[in-house]
């Protein structure tokens, strides 16, 4: 497990050990739930990186790159060979013409033939390290060229590992969205600190500007809209069909417990708190989150 999964662990641990039904104790096990799910992101996240980004590069570093340098090290070797070979023809050409000049006997004669044997033999061992020379040259031209195209499959590996980076990032956003979103439905007394008022509002995240993208999507604009629906069912006597959005478990025998995605009947009383709706299942009634629910035309 990685940091985050444990730290999730723990805190759904802790809840329990606490007590589900307390506020605290389910506002203990709602962020390790979301701490879990981030964990799994991050997973996903790592998952990914390495497939689409540390293996190519990594194949690369040792296969590709890897043959370029011994081949390039091969040349060197090569042009070495090359200069020594040019150098030793160039000393047997210089004796040999000194030799032509001191020609006034047979024993200088001799010493003729032997330097312009030298410098033949020179000259051949010269054809052949420019000739190994230029197929070990060409080999490495060939390799080197290649390199444009690796260079343009690791920018689409990195486009690859920036676009996951995104995705993770609008995922760690969403799920801490929602966790605020469920918190909000805890009354206001458990949400204050101990120095400030309990009527004081809980401070809301603000989306980086990174994620202004990521963030178009989200619910922002429909808040405003079921605010207003909730605000005519609150000044009606009437009662509306909702769906709920997140399972809640009650904390108390006023509350009633709720499941994801079933409908439930919900309406407003006199002097009731304006977080919370009277709701309705079968035989069933008590006090749920407002921020649990979504209105139904």
């Amino acid at each position: 497990m990685n940091n985050p999964e444990l730290l999730g662990q723990y805190m759904i641990d802790a809840g329990n050990e606490f007590g589900p039904g307390t506020a605290y104790g389910n506002a203990l096990i709602k962020c390790g739930e979301t701490q879990k799910r981030i964990g799994t992101a991050d997973r996903e996240l790592i998952q990914t990186s390495a497939i689409n980004f540390l293996t190519p590069l990594r194949n690369f570093i040792e296969g590709d790159y890897k043959t370029i340098t011994k081949e390039r090290k091969l040349l060197q070797n090569k042009r070495l060979d090359l200069d020594a070979a040019k150098t030793r023809l160039k000393k047997a050409k210089v004796a040999e013409a000194r030799a032509a000049q001191l020609n006034t006997s047979q024993p200088e004669e001799n010493n003729i033939m032997i330097w312009a044997e030298e410098v033949t033999k020179s000259e051949q061992e010269v054809r052949i390290t420019q000739s190994e020379f230029d197929r070990q040259a060409e080999i490495t031209r060939l390799l080197l060229e290649g390199i444009s195209s690796t260079h343009a499959h690791h920018l689409r590996c990195l486009n690859d590992f920036v676009e996951a980076q995104m995705t993770y990032y609008a995922q760690c956003y969403q799920y801490m969205l929602d966790l605020q979103k469920q918190l909000g439905s805890f009354p206001s007394t458990f949400l204050s600190n101990n120095n400030q008022s309990s009527s004081a509002p809980v401070q809301s995240v603000s989306a980086p500007s990174v994620l202004a993208s990521a963030s178009a999507s989200l619910p922002s604009v429909s808040n405003s809209i079921v605010t207003s629906g909730i605000s005519e069912l609150k000044s009606s006597s009437g009662s509306r069909k909702a769906r709920v959005l997140y399972d809640y478990d009650a904390a108390n025998s006023s509350e009633l417990s709720l499941l994801a995605d079933e409908v439930i009947t919900v309406y407003s009383i006199p002097g009731m708190d304006s977080d919370w709706l009277m709701g309705e299942r079968g035989n069933q009634k008590g006090k749920v989150p407002i921020t649990y629910l979504e209105l139904l035309n």
